[in-house]
C-alpha cells in the first residue's frame, strides 16, 4: 500500500493513539487526546455494537484508567465513574486533555477485540471512548507500530490521513460514529484486491493455510458485489468509494458483522478454496452466502435502515420490530443473488432454500411469536438463547427470509402498477423514497403498493404480525418449484434436538413432541431403552432382558421393534429415570423440486 496523504484534520480534533502495551497480556493500550475538554468532562464506552443486539458490557475490558493535563498526572479524586460504562473528569477547559488505559482483547470474533502475537483485530466500540459533548468533531486515529509489530500490516475502511506503505500511521473519520463503524485488522494478513464497478475493493485474509487459494475467493467476490451494485443502482455508482473485507479464517467459527465500507468476517479453515483442488469445499458456498450477506447491508441496514436507528444510543439497547426486513429479508437475497451470479444453480439454490424452509417449520416457537416481535426481542431472546428459545421465538433471519419470499412470489404472481413486479423493484424504490436514510414499515407498505398497484396491508398483518403459517408452497408452485413430503429423522418426530457422542445429550426438548410428553428435559442424558419384554418379562428373541444401551438415537427403532411404547433410561442430576415414551407416528420433511424449468428461471434468474 503507498503512503498516503490528505487534508490535516482541526485542531480540535479528537485524538487516539492505539499501540500494543502486551501481546501474552492481550492488552491494547489506548491514549485519548481532547484538545478541548470540558470543565467537568463525560466519557462513556459503548455497551453494544450495531448489527449486533445485544448488550455486551465492553467496559469490562477497560482497566488503569488515569489522566493528565501536560506534565501533571490528575489525581485520583478528580476522575469519577459514575455508571458501569461511564466516567467524569474535573479538569482545566483551558488546557489539553489526555486520558491513558489499556483493554484487555481476548474474544476472537467479529464483534469485540482481540490481541495475540499473531494477530491484532478491534472495533472501535470497545477501544475508544466517546468524548460526551465532541461527538461529531473529526476523529483522529493513530494506529502505531512497533518492534513487537515487524511483518504485520494494518487495514481498515478509515479514510488514511497518512500513513506508511504497511498502513501503520494516522486515520480520519468525520466523527464518532464513522470510527466506530470502521474496524481495524493488524497482522501478517494475506491480502488482494479487485475493481467492482469502478470500485476499489480490498480482500485480506488472517489465518489462512498455505494452499488457499486467493484468485478464487478474489474472483467469486467480484462477482457478488458486481452483482449487488447492479441490483441496487443499475450502471450508477454505489454510495461508498472503496470497501474492505476482513475475514479472520479459524479452525471452528462462523459470523459476519456489516459496516459502512467493510466488514469483518469469521469461518473455518478448511472451507477456503484451495489451490489445485478442482472440487470446491461444501463450506465453501456458505461462506459466499456469508460475504453476499454482509455486502447487502451496505445498503440494507447501514443506508437504509430503521428509523430508531437514525442516531444510535451507544449506552442502551436500541429497540426496533424491523429486523425481519434488514436481516431477513438480506438472507432471502444473500443466496438468491449468489444465484443471480452464477456462482449457484437452480438445484444449489433449491437446497439452501429448502434448508431454510425446514428450519422455520421444525420451530414450535413460529406459531408463539411473530417475526416482528421476534425482532424487538433481539436484544434478549435471540442473542440470549437457551434451551427453550425453538419453543418460545422464531429467528427473524429464517421466517424473515421466508416472508421476503412470499412477498417475492406474490408480487411476481401478478401485474404490477407498471406491468410484472418483483421485490427487486420494492427494494429499489424504498432507497429512493427513504433517500438512502431511515425507514419505517408503513415506507414499506407504500412502496409495496406504488410497485404492485395494490394494498399489502393484510399480508403484512397476516405475515409479519402474525403466527400463522406462512403460504410458501402454494407460492413455490405457482412458480415452478414442488414440494415433496419425506420422513423426518428421528429426533424431530420425537421432538428433541440432541448431542451424540457415547451417549445422547437432549439439548432441547420440542413443544407438543412426544419426548416432552414423557417428561423428558434439557440437559437429560439418555442412556438406553427397555422394551416390553423387560417391561412385562415375556420372552423374546433378545432373551428374558430386553434392555439396551444406546449410542445413537438412530438405535433407538432397533430395539423397540415394532413395540407402540418403550421405557427410556435416563441420567438426571445423577439420578436414574424410567420415562414412558410412546413412539411416535413417521413425521414428514419438505424437499423442494424442480418442476417448470421456465418459471423457476423468470424468479431465480431474474436480473431485474
Amino acid at each position: 500500500m503507498p503512503k498516503q496523504r490528505a487534508t490535516p484534520p482541526p485542531s480540535e480534533a479528537i485524538r487516539y493513539r492505539i499501540e500494543i502495551a502486551d501481546f501474552h497480556a492481550h492488552l491494547f493500550r489506548v491514549t485519548l487526546n481532547i484538545a478541548r475538554p470540558a470543565a467537568l468532562q463525560r466519557l462513556a464506552l459503548p455497551v453494544w455494537i450495531p448489527g449486533s443486539y445485544l448488550v455486551r458490557e465492553f467496559s469490562k475490558n477497560l482497566q488503569g484508567l488515569r489522566a493528565r493535563q501536560g506534565t501533571r498526572a490528575l489525581p485520583e479524586t478528580q476522575l469519577r465513574q459514575f455508571d458501569k460504562c461511564s466516567w467524569e473528569i474535573r479538569c482545566n477547559p483551558d488546557k489539553p486533555l489526555q486520558l491513558i488505559y489499556e483493554v484487555y482483547a481476548n474474544d476472537n470474533s467479529v464483534r469485540t477485540a482481540c490481541l495475540d502475537a499473531h494477530r491484532g483485530f478491534f472495533n472501535n466500540s470497545s477501544l475508544c471512548l466517546r468524548v460526551e459533548g465532541q461527538s461529531q468533531a473529526p476523529h483522529l486515529l493513530d494506529v502505531a507500530p512497533s518492534p513487537a509489530t515487524a511483518g504485520w500490516s494494518v487495514a481498515t475502511g478509515l479514510s488514511p490521513l497518512k500513513i506508511n506503505k504497511l498502513g501503520f500511521g494516522s486515520y480520519l473519520a468525520a466523527d464518532y460514529d464513522e470510527l466506530v463503524d470502521c474496524p481495524v485488522e493488524m497482522g501478517p494478513f494475506w491480502s488482494g484486491a479487485f475493481n467492482a464497478c469502478g470500485v476499489p475493493h480490498r480482500f485480506v485474509v488472517a489465518g489462512a493455510a498455505a494452499g488457499f487459494d486467493g484468485a478464487r475467493l478474489l474472483a467469486d467476490t467480484k462477482k457478488i458485489c458486481e452483482t449487488q451494485i447492479r441490483f441496487w443502482h443499475g450502471n450508477k455508482k454505489p454510495p461508498f468509494k472503496n470497501y474492505l473485507f476482513m475475514l479472520n479464517a479459524v479452525d471452528d467459527g462462523y459470523g459476519g458483522l456489516e459496516h459502512r465500507n467493510s466488514t469483518a468476517l469469521i469461518c473455518n479453515r478448511k472451507d477456503l478454496p484451495r489451490l489445485g483442488d478442482g472440487k470446491l469445499p461444501e463450506g465453501y458456498t456458505t461462506l459466499r452466502g456469508l460475504i453476499s450477506h454482509e455486502y447487502f447491508h451496505t445498503w440494507n441496514v447501514k443506508r437504509l435502515r430503521p428509523a430508531e436507528f437514525a442516531s444510535y444510543n451507544y449506552g442502551s439497547e436500541n429497540y426496533t420490530g424491523l429486523l425481519w426486513f434488514f436481516e431477513g429479508f438480506t438472507s432471502y437475497y444473500d443466496d438468491l443473488l449468489l444465484r443471480r451470479t452464477g456462482l449457484l444453480d437452480n438445484a444449489g439454490y433449491l437446497r439452501l432454500l429448502n434448508k431454510t424452509i425446514n428450519q422455520v417449520m421444525q420451530t414450535p416457537g413460529r406459531l408463539v411469536q411473530s417475526v416482528a416481535q421476534a425482532s424487538f426481542d433481539a436484544w434478549v431472546k435471540y442473542y440470549r438463547q437457551d434451551e427453550n428459545t425453538p419453543n418460545a421465538t422464531v429467528s427473524y433471519y429464517t421466517k424473515g427470509a421466508l416472508v421476503a419470499l412470499c412477498f417475492d412470489l406474490s408480487l411476481r404472481s401478478e401485474s404490477g402498477a407498471g406491468g410484472p413486479a418483483n421485490l427487486d423493484e420494492v427494494m429499489r424504490t424504498l432507497w429512493l423514497r427513504c433517500k438512502a436514510g431511515p425507514m419505517s414499515e408503513a415506507d414499506f407498505a407504500a412502496a409495496l403498493q406504488e410497485v404492485s398497484g395494490r394494498s399489502y396491508l393484510a399480508e403484512i398483518a397476516a405475515w409479519v404480525h402474525g403466527t400463522g403459517e406462512l403460504p410458501v408452497e402454494e407460492l413455490l408452485k405457482r412458480h415452478g418449484v414442488g414440494v415433496l413430503q419425506e420422513p423426518a429423522q428421528l429426533a424431530q418426530a420425537l421432538g428433541l434436538r440432541v448431542q451424540e457422542n457415547s451417549s445422547i445429550q437432549v439439548k432441547t426438548v420440542l413443544r407438543g413432541g412426544a419426548a416432552e410428553s414423557a417428561g423428558f428435559a434439557a440437559g437429560d442424558e439418555w442412556l438406553g431403552v427397555e422394551t416390553p419384554a423387560a417391561v412385562t418379562g415375556k420372552k423374546s428373541a433378545a432373551g428374558p432382558s430386553a434392555g439396551w444401551r444406546l449410542g445413537k438415537l438412530d438405535e433407538l427403532p432397533l430395539y423397540a421393534g415394532t413395540s407402540k411404547k418403550v421405557v427410556a433410561l435416563v441420567a438426571r442430576d445423577k439420578r436414574l429415570l424410567r420415562l414412558s415414551l410412546v413412539m411416535p407416528p413417521a413425521t414428514t420433511t419438505w424437499r423442494l423440486v424442480l418442476r417448470d424449468q421456465v418459471l423457476a428461471d423468470k424468479w431465480l434468474g431474474s436480473a431485474d
